[in-house]
């Protein structure tokens, strides 16, 4: 699968930084990303901390290691693991005359490598690793039932596809958290995933998991926030407009992966999807990914607006000076409805998107237009 894009951005970043951070969720192609990026240089060192003798050589002595590499390209994989590395890789882009470039590779956001941020202050450069999208999948209806992560999307049968997903999850929870040094036992995370899949693509409502779960709401927030640190959730927050309008403050949540949705809900085909109750919140998290894959967004750049009285966008843009709304109806023929007249005027945005799974293109009324997920990614500058 061609990532050509990806590799352009890692080189953005070294001419602003001596650091690139390249950030996602285990098994989405990190490391084969970092060895395609390498092999535009003459040498390159791999550090991979999963590995008992790259992680003893390391804890040693870590400074000496490093030091001690020539190559014009170190790349350090699942650094999450060594959050204490980052000091000394201030030290080593600081050298003077030093054309030396540093990739890190790791399966944690940037807000559970805070290290990074205080060490590497002005030094780093953060990319996200999503997993494939459609414009480079091509085939919306497998990867909305796969997920887009590369060993899921591109197994040979459906039943391969979600036993490594199954296998995926357990691994994430039974060995990937208790190795991030979080003490959570995996049946609590695996209850708590499983409650999630109910509340995709609605509001989040700590009180009443933690009632569910007999946990506390502070361990709530926390085991989620560990989720959405690992890129497993979306908490999309809402927006706050200053109208009369009584508004909801309550975050959004979504499991940003289809593939693993499906096999938290026993989903194991098309048949079985097509026939499920949450059919159409699959729908709306799949393509809201898509969406902000395609416009590369970050997390405050994207927004959801409801009122008490039930106006509502499932997602709002704010990005280069403009403001985009969209919808996303499992339809055959989505159509105008009181709320999007509402929302249009009340968000003064500059237009309003009704993402369909189906292949026509539309307009539903002045500034609204009833559009296909795969038509959005046929253009060529999303602004």
């Amino acid at each position: 699968m061609d990532r050509v894009k990806f590799i352009e951005q890692i080189a953005k970043q070294y001419r602003i930084h001596g650091v690139c951070g390249l950030l996602g969720p285990r098994q989405v192609g990190k490391t084969t990303l970092a060895r395609l990026f390498a092999q535009q240089f003459i040498s390159t060192h791999f550090i991979d901390l999963e590995n008992s003798v790259d992680l003893e050589r390391v804890d040693q002595n870590p400074m000496l290691v490093l030091s001690s590499i020539k190559s014009d390209l170190i790349v350090i994989d699942e650094v999450q693991y060594r959050p204490n590395l980052f000091p000394l890789l201030r030290v080593l882009v600081d050298r003077v005359q030093s054309k030396q470039k540093i990739l890190v590779l790791g399966s944690a956001s940037r807000d559970l490598l805070q290290q990074s941020s205080e060490s590497l202050a002005g030094r780093i450069g953060y990319i996200e690793l999503f997993p494939f999208s459609v414009a480079e999948a091509q085939n919306v209806q497998q990867l909305w039932l796969r997920g887009g992560f590369p060993l899921s999307f591109l197994a040979e049968t459906e039943d391969d596809s979600y036993s490594w997903r199954y296998a995926y999850i357990s691994t994430f929870m039974e060995r990937d958290i208790p190795a991030l040094g979080f003490d959570v036992t995996p049946a609590q995370m695996r209850r708590l995933w499983l409650m999630l899949t109910h509340y995709h693509g609605g509001l989040l409502n700590v009180s009443e998991l933690g009632k569910s779960l007999m946990l506390t709401d502070y361990l709530v927030r926390k085991y989620i926030d560990i989720l959405a640190g690992t890129f497993m959730v979306r908490l999309l927050q809402p927006w706050f407009e200053n109208i009369s309008k009584r508004q909801v403050k309550a975050p959004k949540i979504y499991i940003r992966d289809s593939g693993l949705l499906h096999v938290l809900l026993n989903v194991h085909d098309w048949n079985a999807l097509y026939t499920h109750p949450k059919l159409g919140a699959s729908w709306e998290g799949f393509a809201l990914e898509e969406i902000i894959k395609y416009y590369q967004v970050q997390s405050d750049e994207c927004y959801f607006w409801r009122t008490q009285d039930g106006a509502e966008l499932d997602l709002l843009i704010i990005k280069n000076g403009k403001r985009l709304g969209f919808e996303f109806k499992y339809a055959d023929a989505p159509k105008i409805t009181k709320s999007m007249h509402i929302v249009l005027q009340s968000l003064n945005l500059d237009h309003l998107y009704v993402v369909h799974p189906h292949e026509h293109d539309y307009p539903v009324a002045e500034k609204i237009t009833a559009k296909s997920l795969r038509s959005f990614m046929n253009q060529s500058q999303p602004l």
